[in-house]
């Protein structure tokens, strides 16, 4: 493992259990951001780096029983505080790095990632990762739940112009790995770029 996964693990495995008890009030954002995903019943969808499960709810609404709902974390005391939440009865939980997931290519009509793209350690190869195992036409939802500049100031950091979620940075990023961007959002109430898978 390297040590950028190490520092992930670390950072989310200290604040697992009262992670949902931070951010109460995340939920409706959750679910607009499914809903613009644009799932359909029966869509098999990834929830990737999914930590307590909160898009996996939604997820299942959208896709219904005969869907399929996934929720892969690379930290296993996020995954188990998404059981304690009774959130594994919405999707399948996986012990997984995005970096190489144990999915087929093209195995997925979409994934939805919450919070990801800032703790990934090759964000390029990653989203090439993510491009492999969704079909092509298939759609990926990059979302948070407050916009950079919002984020940001909670941190007590400035926004760089090498932001990988700055739009100027962020489509070249996802063209050079298998999508291409179709929406994005920065408000302060949210964040959400939306992509095709190409090929």
């Amino acid at each position: 493992m390297s040590d950028d996964h190490t520092h992930v693990q670390e950072f989310f495995t200290a604040r697992a259990a009262d992670w949902d008890a931070r951010f109460p009030g995340d939920g409706p954002a959750y679910a607009a951001a499914v809903a613009d995903l644009g799932l359909r019943p029966g869509d098999r969808v990834l929830d990737a780096g999914c930590g307590t499960g909160r898009a996996l709810p939604p997820l299942r609404a959208a896709v219904g029983p005969s869907g399929v709902v996934l929720g892969a974390d690379l930290t296993p005391a996020m995954l188990e505080a998404a059981v304690r939440a009774g959130r594994h009865l919405d999707g399948r939980l996986l012990l997984a790095d995005v970096a190489a997931l144990p999915l087929r290519a093209g195995a997925l009509d979409a994934v939805f990632a919450a919070g990801l793209i800032a703790h990934l350690a090759d964000p390029a190869g990653n989203l090439r990762e993510l491009a492999r195992v969704v079909r092509p036409g298939g759609t990926l939802a990059l979302f948070h739940p407050i916009g950079r500049a919002a984020l940001a100031a909670r941190q007590g950091r400035q926004i760089t112009p090498a932001d990988l979620r700055a739009e100027a940075n962020l489509g070249p990023l996802l063209t050079g790995s298998g999508w291409r961007m179709t929406s994005y959002v920065d408000e302060d109430s949210r964040f959400l770029a939306l992509a095709v898978r190409t090929g």
